[in-house]
């Protein structure tokens, strides 16, 4: 397994690929509503990158045809924008999206409320949200990849909701996807060491119900029991001073969403 450690230089262009990847997907938050499909979503971030720098990492990927993934309610991951998906009041959807800017990759992503949401709903979003909140926290040299994992999983159990062990988040770089593998479930101390330059996408995905998964075509993965699913993601930076999310600008702090 080779894991690549990334130099300062190299951090900072995944930074730039970052920053727009964190503009698109804040720009997103801003617009979601009931009525909108979920290819409006997808013109309007096509619309947003026109003339950047790079471009969009997932159209092309394997053949997938759009630049975002939307998954709306019981959908996990990679469900594809449609003209015919309209949002609805009480949905949620988890947008996710990355760039690639002079051969670097960022990937980012979140889960929106659509309207107002029932309480069990937002607590499915906190709670993801503060799991990769604590992932996130143990990005530090000398933990290791169980320590992560464990951050998620514990969170994620104790508030009576399951990880997704089908997918995972996944080392980057110069390719979207690359080694290590990160699980958003694990034993302390157990797994590959972090160590400074390393840089994975950390994506917790949550399930309100039972962890399974069942593929409803190529690329969309919805719960097996239909129960509504959360994702949030950032790229971050193994670093001496501490994890450093490179899909957000340097001078936000606090909550990674």
């Amino acid at each position: 397994m080779a894991i690549h450690l990334r130099s300062a230089e190299e951090l900072e262009k995944m930074h730039r690929a970052g920053l727009l990847v964190w503009d698109v997907l804040t720009a997103l938050r801003k617009i979601v509503e009931p009525g909108l499909t979920t290819m409006d979503l997808e013109k309007f971030a096509e619309a947003r990158i026109a003339g950047q720098p790079g471009h969009a990492a997932f159209k092309g990927y394997r053949g997938y045809p759009c630049v975002l993934c939307t998954s709306v309610n019981s959908e996990i991951v990679h469900g594809i924008p449609s003209a015919k998906r309209k949002l609805r009041e009480g949905d949620i959807i988890s947008i996710d999206f990355g760039m690639e800017v002079d051969g670097y990759y960022a990937d980012s992503a979140v889960t929106v409320p659509v309207g107002n949401i029932r309480p069990e709903l937002r607590k499915l979003l906190e709670v993801t949200r503060d799991a990769l909140d604590r992932a996130i926290e143990k990005m530090r040299p000398g933990n290791r990849l169980g320590d992560v994992g464990h951050a998620v999983q514990s969170l994620v159990e104790q508030n009576g909701f399951s990880v997704v062990r089908e997918f995972v988040g996944h080392g980057i770089g110069t390719k979207m996807h690359d080694e290590p593998n990160l699980p958003n479930y694990g034993e302390p101390g157990r797994g590959a060491r972090l160590q400074e330059g390393m840089v994975i996408a950390v994506e917790p995905m949550v399930n309100a119900g039972k962890p399974d998964v069942h593929m409803r075509d190529e690329w969309t993965a919805e719960t097996a029991d239909g129960s509504a699913s959360a994702h949030f993601e950032h790229t971050v930076a193994v670093t001496a001073g501490g994890p450093w999310i490179l899909t957000r600008p340097r001078e936000v702090s606090g909550p990674a969403w």
